[in-house]
């Protein structure tokens, strides 16, 4: 299944606008490209329903949020919308600022996306305003365990429901459900908290999977986040005793690059619930 969605990325090299947070959008342009897709960066509210109707696919994030591009964001949105291009947002830091947290309602509000994709914490405070974000990652109150995992599938299941997107959620146990079927996802490793840019990447590489595969948004979103998991394990097996968290972002990004369909299949680590 994983495969033919990888396999689809790769053979349509679909063009994805991202309006993206400038702490990583050089590592998220790298991964998109890394992927088998290509990425535009373009921000500014004078070109950002051109570039959109160019592209196939829209990823916007909250990063480094200003009042300047929430404009563009809301304006590629709704172009995107218009063409019936698939869209993803990432919610960085809802809950962590008024603005961040409002700002996350409205796009949800006024943008159909396919996928919502954030940690545990983000996706509780635009849930239900419940979560407790500090700075960009999620509480560890909030975090999810094998314990509470069938209660934070539910919960993602009911947020889809009300959203009509994918809901992804990041984290030590990753979980990416729809309304009916969640993917409870365990590939990834530790150290992929300890560098800046991770979930950026992975959902800008989202929009890429869900673009080349819109007719299974579920599937790709999963695929999506099995393959980021799988090249953070890659990723660490190559360090030496010389290599830090540097070393090991671009090794992230080696890994999708020389990842093969055939290797994602095999590699990734889900169950349906």
């Amino acid at each position: 299944m994983f495969a033919s969605v990888f396999e689809n990325v790769r053979k349509k090299c679909p063009l994805i606008h991202n309006i993206t947070n400038y702490v990583t959008v050089n590592d998220c342009a790298n991964i998109v490209l890394a992927c088998g897709a290509s990425p535009i960066m373009a921000d500014d509210i004078e070109e950002a329903e051109e570039i959109t109707s160019l592209c196939g696919g829209l990823n916007i994030n909250i990063g480094t949020l200003n009042s300047r591009t929430v404009r563009s964001m809301l304006a590629a949105g709704k172009k995107a919308n218009e063409l019936h291009h698939p869209a993803v947002l990432d919610p960085v830091g809802a809950g962590a600022s008024k603005l961040r947290t409002e700002t996350a309602k409205r796009l949800i509000s006024e943008v159909k996306f396919h996928v919502i994709r954030g940690n545990i914490s983000e996706i509780k405070v635009l849930a239900s305003g419940s979560g407790t974000t500090q700075g960009v990652d999620a509480d560890v109150a909030d975090r999810v365990t094998e314990e509470n995992l069938g209660e934070a599938a539910a919960f993602a299941k009911a947020f889809a429901a009300e959203t009509g997107a994918v809901i992804a959620i990041t984290g030590a146990i990753d979980i990416v459900a729809d309304s009916e079927r969640a993917f409870c996802i365990r590939n990834g490793h530790p150290m992929m908290s300890s560098i800046t840019g991770t979930g950026c990447q992975l959902s800008a590489m989202t929009a890429a999977f869900v673009t080349a595969n819109p007719e299974h948004p579920l599937e790709a979103a999963a695929a999506a986040v099995c393959a980021m998991g799988l090249a953070g394990e890659t990723a660490f097996s190559r360090l030496t005793d010389m290599d830090g968290n540097s070393t090991y972002r671009n090794y992230i990004i080696d890994a999708i690059f020389r990842m093969t369909p055939e290797e994602l299949e095999k590699g990734a680590k889900y169950e349906v619930r």
